[in-house]
Parts: structure tokens; C-alpha cells; sequence
């Protein structure tokens, strides 16, 4: 077997064990991330009924904001999910993170939307 194919099955492993303890209600929500190597995007998903509350990504910014560092499109994207939230009327959520380390972009939306006033 190829490396890249033991790569994507402990990637997928990890992701399945990280889900197994994550449920998303309407009370609490789940912020699930995904990072592309250009982009990337969060959702405020509810498991129960299986629908998205809120999403945000990085297409949404301006054509300036995206000029930046991935890191801190990051940031504007939590920051803007987190504004969303607050509309809704969400005060809570539980971060899905993936397979991706708490660490770098991951990390830099997480504190931007608790700076937006979200509690994960």
C-alpha cells in the first residue's frame, strides 16, 4: 500500500474517533472547520434534525481581506461565523475540528470566535 493511502486512512480514523464524541443540538451547535490548502470554511451544524445553521468561509471576505495571511483569514472568518451566531442567538457551540491540529488556522478562527463572544 501506497503512503499516501496510510496517510488518508489514519486521517480518516482520527476524524471518526474525534465525531464519535461530538453531537451538535439546537442549544449547542456544532462548529465544524474545514481548511483547504487556499481556503477555508465553518458551520454551525445541528446533528439532531441534520441541518446548517450558519456557515462562513473565506470566499466571503473582500478581495483585500483575502491578500492577507491565511492565518489571519482565519481569524475574519471566525470572527464572522461568531457574528452570525450571535444573530441566531447562539451563545455556545462544541468546536469539531477534524483531523486538524489545534494549531495555526484552526486555532487562529477558534479564538476569533470566542473574541466574537461564542463559548466553545
Amino acid at each position: 500500500m501506497s503512503k499516501s493511502k496510510i496517510l488518508n486512512r489514519i486521517r480518516q480514523r482520527r476524524v471518526k474517533r474525534t465525531r464519535a464524541k461530538i453531537f451538535g443540538r439546537v442549544d449547542l451547535p456544532r462548529l465544524s472547520v474545514f481548511r483547504s490548502n487556499r481556503l477555508i470554511y465553518a458551520q454551525l451544524i445541528d446533528d439532531e434534525k441534520g441541518h446548517t445553521l450558519a456557515q462562513a468561509s473565506s470566499r466571503e471576505l473582500k478581495e483585500s481581506e483575502r491578500r492577507g495571511k491565511k492565518a489571519e483569514q482565519a481569524a475574519l472568518v471566525g470572527a464572522l461565523i461568531g457574528k452570525k451566531a450571535s444573530e441566531l442567538g447562539i451563545k455556545r457551540c462544541v468546536l469539531d475540528r477534524r483531523h486538524y491540529r489545534y494549531h495555526g488556522r484552526i486555532k487562529e478562527l477558534a479564538e476569533a470566535v470566542r473574541k466574537a463572544g461564542l463559548k466553545i
